[in-house]
C-alpha cells in the first residue's frame, strides 16, 4: 500500500493537504507544525478514532485531542494505491461520533470497494490490526520502544513455531483463565452459581418446613383466641349497660354547667361594657406597649439629663483649659498669626545682632591694620600718631557695636520671657497647643448642645405620648387622670376581656357538651349478672387486639399455606439438591484441572522464551549493526518485548535502559524495521510512519539511519517527519528521497 495524498480537517490541520511520493519522504516542519497531527490523522483514517476512550489525568482522549481548532467537523480523505488499484478513503462525523461515517471507493469511478468497511479498513489495507501497526510500522513521537500485545505476540510467535498465528501465549492463558473464572468467579462462576442455587434449595426446604410449622401454630392460637373473644364480647355488653346510666348523670350535670356558664358570661359582659364598648384586645396591647415606651422615654430623659450635666461640666473644663494669658481675646487663627509674628521677630533679633557685630569687628580690625601699615610707611612720629588715631577709631566702632548687640539681645529675651519660652519654636508650639485646646472646647460645646437638644426632644415626645394615652383611656375609664391610672385601667380591661373570653369558651364547651349528650333512655343495669375482669377501655382494647390478632393469624395461616403451595413439592427439591451436589463436585474437579493446565502452559512458555523468534533477533541485529556502523551487531528481544543490544566482541548484552538515548532509539528502530519485515505482509507492504524518530541521533547516526531507511524505501513507502533541516540537507541531491516541507 502506498499513500498518494492526505486531506485533513483534524486538530490544527484546517483543510490542509499532504502530497507524498514513493520511497523515503522526508517531511520537514518546525515544532507545532503539524507533524504528529498528520501521523495521528493517517492512523485515524486507517483505523478510525477510538470512541470508548476517555480523558484521564495527564491524557486527552484522541476524539477530544484532535477536534478541529476551527470548530469545523472532524473529517478527512486519503488517496491510496492498494494491490495495484487506486482507492480513496473518506471519514467524517456521524451524529456526535467523530469519524463515525466511512466510505472506501475506487478513485476513478467512485464505486464502493466492497471488502472495505469502517471496522476492517486498517487491518485489510495494512495487513495487521491496529495494535500490531502501532507496535511495528507506526512510530509516534518518543515511542520507539515496543510493548506487548496479543496480536503482535501471536505474529512473532509464528516465527518460532509452525507459522500459525491464530493464538498466542497470552491469548491461551487468558482463555484458560476465562474458563477457570467461568467456574469460580465470585459472582458469575458456575461453582458460585451452583453453590448459590444449592443455598436457595436449602433455604426453600427450610421455608417449607417453617411454613408448615407456622400454619399449625396459627390454627392452635386461633382456637384459643376465639374463646377469649367471645368472653370479651359478653363483658363489653355489661360495660355498655353501665355506660347508659352514667350517660344520664353526665347529661344532667352538663345542663347545670351550661346554666352556670351563661350567668357568669353575662355578668362579665355587663362589667366590661359599663362605660361603653371597650377597645379591642389588639388596641389595648398596643396601648400597653406605648406605656412601656413612655417609661423608656422617661428613663432616657433622666439619662439625657445626667449626660447634659456631664457635658456642661466638660465644656466648662475645656473652656478653662483653652484660656491662655498670651492669647486673650484671640481665636486659634489670630493666636497663630500673633505667635508667628513674635517668633519671627525673636528670630530676626538674634540673626541681625550677630551679623552686625561681625561687621563691626571686621571694620575695627581693618582700621587697626590700616593704622599699623601707615605707621610703617610714614616717619616714625607721624606714623605712630596716625596709627593711634586709626586704633582709636576702631575702638569706638567696636564699642558702638557692643552696645547695639546688647540692646538686640535684651529685646529678644524680653519677647521670649513674655511667652515663658526658650526659643521662637516654643512660641509656635504654644500657639499650636492653644489651637488644639480651642478645638476641644468647641467640641465640648457642640456635645452639650447635642445632648440638650436630645433631652428637649425626649421631653416633648413624653408629653405628646402621655396626652394621647390619656385621651384613649378616658374612652373606657372616664375617671383616669394620670399615667398610673391609665396603666391600671388598661390592665383591668384586659383582665376582664380575658375572663370574658374564658367564660365564653367555657360556655361554648358546656353548650356543645349539652348538645352532644342526648337525653338517655333507660337506666342501664347488668343484664347478664357478669362481672367484667377489666375496665371498659381495657376490655375494648383487648377485644380489638384479639380481633387484630385473629385477623393476623388467619392471614399468617393463609400465607403459610400459600407459601407451601407456591414452593412446590419438597421431594423434587431434595432430588435437585442431590443433583447439584454431583454437579458442584464435577465443576470443582474441572477447576483443579484448569489450574494444572495453566501451570503447564507457564512451564511451556518459559521453555519457549529460551528460543523466542531467532529470525526476528537475527534481522534486528543486522539492522542494528548497519545503524551503529558495526559497533553493535546482535539484538535479543525478550518475551516481554524488551530489547537488548550486544557490542561486537562483547560477552553479555546490555539492556536498553543501560544505553544512551540515541543508542536505545537506534536499537528500537532496528527492532521496528525487523518487525515490519517479518510480522507484516511482504506483498504490497504498508508504509512506515516515523515521527521525529531520529531526534536523538547525532549527524553520523542520522546519516546511517537515513541510508537504512532509503534502502527500506525501495520496498515500502516511508514517511519520516522531522523538525530539523539536516535530514533535508542529506537528501538534497539524492533521487531515492523526497523532501516535503510543511507550512505551519
Amino acid at each position: 500500500m502506498k499513500i498518494k495524498e492526505l486531506r485533513a480537517c483534524f486538530g490544527g490541520l484546517d483543510h490542509q493537504t499532504l502530497t507524498l511520493k514513493d520511497g523515503l519522504n522526508i517531511i520537514q516542519a518546525p515544532n507545532e507544525g503539524g507533524k504528529s497531527t498528520w501521523s495521528a490523522f493517517l492512523r485515524a483514517m486507517l483505523y478510525g478514532v477510538p470512541t470508548k476512550e476517555r480523558d484521564r489525568q495527564g491524557y486527552l482522549a484522541e476524539k477530544n485531542r484532535y477536534q478541529p481548532w476551527s470548530g469545523a467537523a472532524m473529517e478527512g480523505a486519503a488517496d491510496l494505491v492498494w494491490r495495484g488499484r487506486e482507492i480513496t478513503l473518506r471519514r467524517g462525523p456521524r451524529g456526535n461520533t467523530p469519524f463515525g461515517s466511512f466510505e472506501g471507493v475506487y478513485t476513478a469511478t467512485g464505486e464502493p470497494v466492497a471488502e472495505l468497511t469502517a471496522e476492517n479498513a486498517g487491518e485489510l489495507l495494512v495487513g495487521a490490526p491496529r495494535e500490531v501497526f502501532e507496535r511495528s510500522a507506526f512510530v509516534g513521537q518518543g515511542r520507539a520502544a515496543i510493548d506487548a500485545a496479543p496480536a503482535l505476540e501471536a505474529r512473532i510467535a509464528a516465527l518460532v513455531s509452525s507459522g500459525e498465528e491464530d493464538v498466542s501465549f497470552s491469548q491461551v492463558e487468558r482463555r484458560l483463565k476465562d474458563w477457570r473464572n467461568r467456574r469460580q468467579h465470585n459472582k458469575t462462576g458456575l461453582i458460585p452459581r451452583g453453590e448459590d442455587e444449592l443455598a436457595v434449595l436449602e433455604d426453600t426446604l427450610a421455608r417449607q418446613a417453617r411454613a408448615h410449622r407456622l400454619s399449625e401454630e396459627a390454627r392452635r392460637e386461633l382456637d384459643e383466641l376465639g374463646r377469649e373473644r367471645d368472653l370479651l364480647l359478653r363483658e363489653q355488653s355489661v360495660h355498655l349497660a353501665r355506660q347508659k346510666a352514667l350517660r344520664r348523670q353526665k347529661y344532667e350535670a352538663a345542663q347545670a354547667a351550661l346554666e352556670q356558664a351563661q350567668a357568669e358570661t353575662d355578668a362579665l359582659r355587663a362589667e366590661l361594657t359599663r362605660h361603653g364598648p371597650p377597645p379591642n384586645r389588639e388596641r389595648l396591647r398596643q396601648a400597653q406597649e406605648d406605656l412601656n415606651y413612655l417609661n423608656t422615654l422617661k428613663s432616657n430623659a433622666q439619662l439625657a439629663q445626667r449626660q447634659l450635666g456631664e457635658a456642661e461640666e466638660a465644656e466648662q473644663k475645656a473652656r478653662a483649659a483653652a484660656a491662655d494669658e498670651h492669647f486673650i481675646g484671640l481665636d486659634p487663627d489670630g493666636a497663630w498669626r500673633q505667635a508667628s509674628q513674635d517668633a519671627e521677630e525673636a528670630g530676626r533679633r538674634t540673626s541681625s545682632g550677630g551679623k552686625y557685630a561681625a561687621a563691626v569687628l571686621f571694620l575695627a580690625a581693618a582700621a587697626l591694620l590700616a593704622g599699623l601699615g601707615i605707621a610703617r610707611v610714614l616717619p616714625l612720629p607721624a606714623g605712630l600718631g596716625l596709627a593711634g588715631v586709626c586704633a582709636a577709631a576702631g575702638a569706638v566702632v567696636f564699642a558702638v557695636a557692643a552696645v547695639r548687640k546688647k540692646t538686640q539681645r535684651n529685646v529678644r529675651e524680653a519677647l521670649l520671657k513674655s511667652y515663658g519660652a526658650e526659643s521662637p519654636d516654643d512660641i509656635l508650639r504654644q500657639a499650636n497647643d492653644y489651637r488644639e485646646r480651642w478645638v476641644l472646647a468647641a467640641q465640648a460645646q457642640k456635645q452639650t448642645e447635642t445632648v440638650r437638644a436630645s433631652l428637649e426632644g425626649l421631653n416633648a415626645q413624653r408629653e405628646e405620648l402621655a396626652g394621647q394615652l390619656l385621651v384613649f383611656a378616658r374612652t373606657f375609664a372616664p375617671a383616669v387622670t394620670d399615667v398610673f391610672g391609665i396603666s391600671a385601667a388598661i390592665s383591668r380591661t384586659l383582665r376582664l376581656e380575658e375572663k370574658w373570653a374564658v367564660a365564653q369558651a367555657r360556655l361554648e364547651g358546656a353548650r356543645r357538651l349539652a348538645e352532644s349528650l342526648p337525653a338517655p333512655e333507660g337506666d342501664g343495669g347488668n343484664a347478664e349478672g357478669l362481672e367484667p375482669r377489666f375496665d371498659p377501655a381495657e376490655t375494648a382494647a383487648r377485644l380489638a387486639a384479639a380481633e387484630q390478632e385473629i385477623a393476623r393469624l388467619r392471614s399468617a395461616q393463609a400465607m403459610a399455606q400459600g407459601e407451601r403451595n407456591s414452593l412446590g413439592d419438597p421431594v423434587l427439591f431434595q432430588a435437585r439438591r442431590e443433583e447439584l451436589g454431583e454437579e458442584l463436585a464435577r465443576r470443582r474437579a474441572e477447576y483443579q484441572a484448569l489450574d494444572l493446565a495453566l501451570a503447564g502452559l507457564e512451564q511451556a512458555n518459559s521453555r519457549l522464551q529460551e528460543r523466542f523468534s531467532p529470525a526476528l533477533n537475527r534481522r534486528a541485529g543486522e539492522l542494528f549493526a548497519a545503524l551503529t556502523g558495526g559497533k553493535y551487531d546482535r539484538v535479543t528481544l525478550t518475551r516481554q518485548f524488551e530489547a537488548l543490544g550486544e557490542e561486537a566482541g562483547a560477552i553479555t548484552p546490555r539492556r536498553a535502559i543501560a544505553l544512551s538515548q540515541g543508542t536505545a532509539d537506534q536499537l528500537y528502530l532496528a527492532v521496528r524495521l525487523a518487525v515490519c519485515e517479518l510480522a507484516l505482509p511482504a506483498e504490497d507492504p504498508a508504509p512506515l510512519v516515523l515521527d521525529d524518530a531520529l531526534l536523538s541521533f547525532d549527524d553520523a547516526r542520522m546519516a546511517r539511519a537515513l541510508e537504512v531507511l532509503a534502502a527500506e524505501g525501495a520496498r515500502r513507502q516511508i514517511l519520516l517527519f522531522t523538525c530539523h533541516g539536516r535530514e533535508a540537507d542529506w537528501a538534497a541531491n539524492r533521487r531515492d528521497a523526497a523532501i516535503i516541507p510543511l507550512q505551519s
